[in-house]
């Protein structure tokens, strides 16, 4: 009875991932933010419920990511080599980042990213003559994608740009799922459970942790280097530390320790913003307020609630048709 608990809560889980990938597509018509925010998201879970982290600096690389793209184009126009050169900065700025955070836990580690998310910030605010410091870089082009001797597309069409951002979220949200799933994944999750079995059977938390926050790091650049190109500017505000608390806040409403549960949570989270943003000028408190209520009133997140509603079901099903 167990193992068929097990399976059905494994096999429902798989489902719902597959659901909100699914929805990821139905989702790109009503916009590419909500998407971009779901990789952004998905990333910052792979810290915070399959490592045991949680990071409030994630801002930053998606800064590092939206940024270092934004120059890259506005010196070169390739696509392609804007993307690619943001998502490699952010994995390098994580890299070293989380050489110094990962020796630390708990709170220590979160305000260790704040702090570097902070410092990250403040050398986009000051550093005027690359970033434009509090006015940002603007007249972002959206260049065409172009592989020599292969294909050139023309991006000014945003809706070739929307299916060009699904396309690049998907894999990534795919492959974290696949870390998630693999050997890596595993590891993570023992570290996340028990720091002192994994070290005892001789792996190295620090080495993991550090792998794992890179490739968060990673994710984040990406959805900076997508998320630029689509409004044509760069701005500070996307390095602040309250831009680090979205994909928390999605995390939460969708259900932390379920993979599907960021993605569910974006949505969530940008449906009720943008509704809220139309009938009042105090937003930030009733978004506040509606967020509260929805996690105090679905504990552990919305994903985690329907699991726990659908498995009972489920489970009198079988029971009622081998009875």
């Amino acid at each position: 009875m167990k193992s068929w608990t097990a399976l059905t809560k494994a096999g429902l889980q798989t489902r719902l991932a597959a659901a909100a990938g699914a929805a990821l597509a139905v989702a790109l018509l009503i916009s590419p933010r909500f998407v971009i925010l779901a990789l952004f998201a998905v990333g910052f879970n792979l810290l915070f419920s399959f490592t045991g982290l949680l990071s409030f600096g994630q801002a930053a690389f998606f800064a590092v990511g939206g940024y270092v793209c934004a120059l890259i184009l506005l010196a070169v126009p390739s696509l392609l080599l804007g993307v690619v050169g943001g998502v490699v900065a952010a994995g390098v700025v994580a890299l070293i980042i989380g050489f110094l955070c990962v020796r630390h836990t708990e709170i220590y580690f979160a305000m260790l990213t704040l702090a570097f998310g902070m410092m990250i910030h403040s050398i986009i605010w000051k550093w005027r003559a690359v970033t434009g410091g509090d006015d940002g870089l603007v007249g972002v082009p959206r260049a065409p994608l172009e592989i020599p001797g292969l294909l050139s597309i023309d991006m000014a069409d945003l809706e070739r740009y929307y299916y060009f951002v699904l396309l690049l979220v998907v894999l990534g949200i795919f492959a974290i799922w696949r870390v998630v799933r693999s050997s890596l994944g595993l590891t993570l999750q023992g570290i996340r459970d028990s720091e002192s079995r994994v070290t005892f059977i001789g792996l190295s938390v620090m080495k993991y942790r550090l792998i794992a926050f890179t490739i968060a790091g990673l994710a984040s650049g990406l959805a900076g280097a997508l998320m630029v190109p689509l409004g044509r500017s760069a701005s500070p505000a996307i390095a602040n530390w309250t831009f680090s608390a979205e994909p928390v806040i999605a995390t939460m409403l969708g259900g932390a320790f379920t993979f599907a549960g960021p993605i569910v949570g974006s949505f969530l989270f940008y449906i009720i913003k943008e509704i809220v943003v139309i009938f009042t000028g105090y937003w930030m408190m009733t978004l506040g307020i509606i967020v509260l209520a929805l996690v105090l009133g679905f504990r552990g997140g919305v994903v985690s609630v329907i699991q726990r509603q659908l498995l009972p079901l489920l489970e009198r099903r079988r029971n009622d048709l081998g009875g």
